[in-house]
């Protein structure tokens, strides 16, 4: 069972996740970005999403992924849905970076 402390930072992950899940989808929808840059956009949010949560990667493509997807569809029309990759992205690592900073 968790204690306060444990299931504070588990809420503050899960608050950072939602901000930064959102951020990335008005980014797609709103910045002047190719299907290429949006999906990476996507990635670099998955990658961010599994260093705050090891080993759920599954729960992100089950749960966020359906929404990046179609809010790409709507923008850019239908196309190759790629599988994303577990490699880290240099955007992934500079905002898990940043946010580790920030914590200490």
């Amino acid at each position: 069972m968790m204690d306060d402390k444990q299931t504070k930072e588990e809420n503050r992950k899960i608050r950072f996740l939602r901000f930064l899940v959102d951020f990335t989808l008005l980014s797609i929808q709103q910045d002047d970005l190719s299907r290429e840059q949006a999906l990476r956009r996507v990635e670099d949010a998955r990658q961010v999403a599994c260093r705050l949560f090891p080993g759920k990667e599954e729960t992100f493509d089950l749960i966020y992924r359906p929404r990046f997807l179609r809010i790409i569809e709507e923008r850019f029309g239908p196309g190759d849905l790629p599988i994303l990759s577990s490699e880290p992205s240099q955007v992934a690592e500079k905002v898990i970076s940043v946010r580790l900073l920030k914590k200490g």
